[in-house]
C-alpha cells in the first residue's frame, strides 16, 4: 500500500488529547460502508459527530484519570497537616462531629407583683398635756389655799429642806396671808400681777407678806408664790440652830413680826397639810 495513495490517506486521525483513532474502524462503527448522504456541513454529518463525540469522551476519560492522580498527590500535604495536628492534639478548624442542638427549656415567666399602694397613716391627734392633779384640800382649806400650800411644799422639797421646815413655812403663810396670794393697796403695781385678794399692811405682798422695801425682792418677784417660798426657806436656813427652835420661834426669827407668838396656833393644821402633800 503506497503512502501517496489517496485511498490510504486519512486512515488514522489524531485526537486533540494526543490519542490516535483508526478512521476505518470509526467508519465501520458509524456505517460508513453505506452510501454517504449529501454533505451538509463539517459538523452536520453523522461521522463527524461520532468522531467528535469519541474524541470528547476520550479527553474526558484522560482528564479524569490524570485528575485522580493529581488529586491524590495534592491531598498528601493535607493529610500530613491533619496528621501533624492530631499528633499535636490540635483540633482541626472544622469538626464534622455534629452535636445535638440544645433543647430549649420553656421558661415560665415569673409574675411581677404590683406593689400595692401604701396606706396613708392617719396622724394620731396630739394629746394635750395632762394637767397636774390638784391636791384634795384638807384641814379646812379651799382649793386655792391647798394649791398655794402645794407650791410651798414642792419648793421646800426641791431645796432638800427637812419636813419640819415645811411645817414652819405653811404655818407662817397661814398667819401672814391665810394662804392667799395678796396684792397691796399701798403698792398699786402689785395689782398688775395675778393675785387672790389684797392687804394694807404697809408694802407687804404675796403669801408671806414680804416687803420690797426690806430687800426681799421686787413686787413682780414677790407676787409669784414659788419665788416667795424660796426666799423664805433661804432666810430660814440662815437662822442659827433653827431646827432646835419651836415652830413659832423659827417663824418669828425670819419674819420679825409684831406678834411673835401668833404662828403657834397654826402648827397642827400645817402639820396635817404637809402630811397630805408629802
Amino acid at each position: 500500500m503506497h503512502p501517496d495513495d489517496p485511498s490510504q490517506q486519512n486512515q488514522t486521525e489524531t485526537c486533540v488529547c494526543g490519542l490516535t483513532t483508526d478512521r476505518a474502524s470509526a467508519e465501520r462503527r458509524s456505517g460508513r460502508h453505506r452510501a454517504a448522504p449529501p454533505r451538509r456541513g463539517p459538523l452536520r454529518s453523522t461521522p463527524a459527530r461520532v468522531a467528535l463525540a469519541a474524541g470528547v469522551t476520550c479527553c474526558l476519560g484522560l482528564l479524569g484519570f490524570v485528575g485522580a492522580e493529581d488529586t491524590g498527590q495534592r491531598h498528601e500535604p493535607v493529610r500530613e497537616v491533619l496528621a501533624d495536628r492530631a499528633a499535636a492534639e490540635q483540633p482541626a478548624s472544622r469538626d464534622f462531629t455534629r452535636t445535638a442542638p440544645p433543647v430549649a427549656v420553656p421558661v415560665t415567666p415569673i409574675p411581677v407583683a404590683t406593689p400595692s399602694p401604701t396606706p396613708t397613716k392617719k396622724k394620731a391627734p396630739k394629746k394635750k398635756p395632762a394637767k397636774p392633779k390638784r391636791p384634795r384640800p384638807v384641814a379646812g382649806l379651799d382649793q386655792l389655799q391647798m394649791d398655794n400650800a402645794k407650791v410651798i411644799v414642792d419648793v421646800g422639797r426641791a431645796m432638800q429642806m427637812p419636813r419640819r421646815a415645811l411645817v414652819v413655812a405653811i404655818a407662817t403663810a397661814m398667819q401672814e396671808s391665810n394662804l392667799y396670794n395678796l396684792a397691796s393697796d399701798v403698792l398699786p403695781e402689785s395689782y398688775d400681777y395675778p393675785h387672790q385678794g389684797s392687804g394694807s399692811d404697809h408694802d407687804s405682798v404675796g403669801l408671806f407678806q414680804q416687803r420690797p422695801s426690806s430687800g426681799w425682792g421686787t413686787v413682780a418677784d414677790l407676787m409669784r408664790p414659788a419665788y416667795a417660798a424660796r426666799a423664805f426657806f433661804t432666810a430660814l436656813n440662815e437662822v442659827p440652830g433653827w431646827v432646835d427652835l419651836s415652830v413659832t420661834q423659827a417663824a418669828q426669827a425670819v419674819q420679825v413680826s409684831a406678834f411673835p407668838d401668833a404662828y403657834a396656833q397654826h402648827e397642827e393644821r400645817a402639820t396635817t397639810v404637809v402630811a397630805a402633800l408629802v
